[in-house]
């Protein structure tokens, strides 16, 4: 049953349409991700759905008694007061009379005095009256079930507490509809993996925007694309997505060079001059006609970001070597006597909960911090590029060019560029080139710096969190070149596939000053640790294998044989029924028809699916008992 329906909506911001005619059902316990490129509208729509915004035509239709809840992307500057205040606001009218209880609850532990507890009798009548209790206590829940301290003042938390705070108070009222945009923002690897486990166990329906193809993959049970205005459904996971919206981009491309060659073909033939007007014709002029308007009409599909690094002279072989580092912050050990060597060439991510060093270590490998114990030698001829997670490099007063280039121009592996040009390649058209940058989107501030950070040439590059507010499709690119690049990386990042795509080596900061190295990437890292070495230190045991029961043999059945030999037909049968669905779903004249045979053609493909690797797996069993 739907809960939300979106019907026609369209809306623009002195352009084309962002949103031009969607049409779209959400129903209840779905968890469905909104992608799509920066810029294509993604949060514009969420915020039309969440209330915030009135689309400029179209309607949308709620269910009764339908409660909904935001999470927003950026942390609101004007942020402030009491955790337990902030949490209370998710309740509505009532949070005011809980939060000033708790208040003066706090204060007479301390101070008893007759009139406020007069005022703490009226309060309570009041709250119990409009059946509050249970509210106060549902506040408490979420704030333990997150972590948070109820009397801390928001103002004093880091980036990632605050975006707990703000997901607790969108939790608190229970709601059928939550919209999280960009939840794992600023959040460590270990609080993502937490937001997954609570939100694959929610009741209530998702819609949510993430850049995190690994969140992505583990929580969505249907994606949602935005793209040049319109919304394609494409059910099943992220792997599935991927295939299915290549078939469809080759089938546009493939569709609009014929459409283009024929209208050639037309307007070469309308030039011909008053064989085109002779009444017999008109019809062909007329349908020229029509063909013009809808060429016209056509919303190309985006082009991607164009990076490349300049590469300076090669380092040293050796680039860092660091002995017996430590380092102590406000009486708190976040270093102790870590040593390491870093040679050319290495990619190394350095991963670890928010606060628990990374940055601290980056600036003492770098030569930024010089009060700690140990140290560090560096190799010869470095030419360091720098990453910085608050984009401090970027002028807000200036423009995005002039925080490019000091002049007209940049010099990108000695070649001689216009900075116009060059921005085009990080998709910055000439009138967003000439903007002041304070009013760039997030996606666009990281675009920019990456813009800045690759005039510059380098033989290391160190990232502290350059994925956040990137698209996917930006930060596959990003993760492209940095794996082709040939000097060193020292990477930061909260992403997990960013890590596993990139990295040869993995430092990890696992608290209490303990840092330890390992092989490979996130998921490598985790197949090497035990959470009893991590905490202890200790060394990991040898775990023996339990005696596996010998399997008996037996020969197939004569029903079996008929089976493993019907067996191949009958999933080449279904694998080719499979291929022409896609075809079909990679055809645009198919969304043209009636809608309902688009959603029987998807459901198909999802049970052939199933049946053919039920099929494979029954043939593999019976290919197992044959060979006993």
């Amino acid at each position: 049953m739907a809960i939300l329906s979106l019907q026609n909506i369209k809306i623009a911001f002195g352009g084309p349409e962002l949103i031009d005619g969607v049409t779209l059902n959400v129903e209840a316990g779905e968890r469905v991700c909104l992608v799509g490129r920066n810029g294509a509208g993604k949060s514009t729509l969420v915020k039309i759905i969440g209330g915030e915004i009135l689309p400029d035509v179209g309607e949308v239709i709620y269910s009764q008694g339908l409660r909904i809840a935001t999470l927003p992307q950026e942390v609101p500057h004007d942020l402030s007061g009491p955790v337990f205040d902030v949490v209370s606001e998710g309740l509505g009218k009532i949070a005011g009379l809980i939060s000033e209880y708790h208040l003066l609850s706090h204060r007479l532990s301390s101070d008893h005095h007759e009139g406020a507890l007069s005022q703490l009798e009226r309060l309570q009548h009041e709250i119990e009256s409009e059946g509050g209790w249970n509210l106060e206590q549902r506040v408490e829940t979420v704030l333990s079930m997150l972590k948070l301290d109820a009397d801390v003042s928001v103002a004093e938390l880091s980036g990632g507490q605050k975006r707990r705070v703000l997901l607790a108070r969108a939790l608190v009222n229970e709601p059928d509809l939550l919209l999280l945009d960009e939840p794992t923002n600023h959040l460590d690897i270990e609080s993502i993996g937490w937001l997954e486990k609570l939100l694959s166990a929610y009741k209530g329906a998702i819609l949510f925007i993430t850049h995190d193809r690994k969140f992505l993959q583990s929580l969505a049970t249907r994606i949602i694309e935005l793209d040049r205005g319109k919304i394609t459904d494409w059910p099943g996971d992220y792997t599935t997505y991927l295939k299915r919206k290549q078939a469809l981009i080759d089938a546009e491309a493939t569709h609009n060079a014929l459409f283009d060659k024929r209208l050639a073909q037309e307007e070469s033939w309308v030039r011909q001059g008053i064989k085109a007007r002779r009444t017999r014709n008109e019809g062909r002029v007329s349908a020229l006609k029509e063909m013009r308007k809808e060429r016209g009409m056509r919303r190309e599909l985006s082009g991607s970001a164009k990076m490349n690094l300049n590469e300076a002279e090669r380092s040293g072989k050796l680039v860092l070597e660091a002995k017996g580092i430590g380092c102590t912050f406000d009486g708190r050990k976040l270093i102790d006597n870590f040593s390491t060597v870093i040679m050319r060439g290495d990619k190394i991510g350095i991963i670890g909960p928010n606060g628990s060093g990374k940055t601290t270590l980056l600036n003492i490998l770098l030569g930024n911090m010089v009060q700690h114990e140990g140290s560090v030698r560096r190799g010869t001829k470095l030419e360091v590029a720098y990453f910085d997670q608050h984009r401090a490099e970027l002028n807000d007063e200036k423009s995005v060019m002039e925080n490019v280039a000091d002049g007209e121009h940049v010099t990108v592996n000695n070649r001689k560029r216009h900075v116009i040009g060059y921005l085009q390649d990080f998709l910055f058209p000439p009138d967003r080139a000439r903007m002041s940058v304070k009013v760039l989107s997030g996606g666009e501030r990281n675009r920019l710096l990456l813009a800045k950070l690759f005039t510059r040439p380098s033989n290391v590059i160190v990232m502290d969190e350059p994925t956040n507010d990137l698209d996917i499709d930006t930060l596959e690119l990003l993760e492209e070149m940095l794996m082709e690049y040939k000097g060193t990386v020292l990477l930061v990042s909260h992403d997990r596939e960013f890590l596993n795509n990139i990295v040869t080596s993995t430092i990890v900061c696992e608290g209490g000053g303990r840092i330890g190295e390992y092989v490979g990437g996130y998921d490598d890292w985790l197949r090497q640790r035990l959470p009893e070495a991590v905490n202890q230190k200790v060394k990991v045991p040898v775990q023996k294998k339990p005696r596996q029961k010998k399997e008996v043999p037996r020969k197939l059945t004569f029903k079996e044989k008929r089976e493993i030999e019907a067996l191949p037909g009958m999933i080449e049968s279904m694998e080719a029924e499979h291929d022409g669905l896609y075809k079909k779903l990679a055809d645009p004249e198919f969304y043209k028809g009636d809608g309902s045979s688009v959603a029987e053609a998807k459901s198909k493909i999802g049970k052939l699916e199933k049946d053919i690797a039920e099929a494979y797996e029954r043939w593999a069993l019976l290919e197992r008992i044959l060979k006993m």
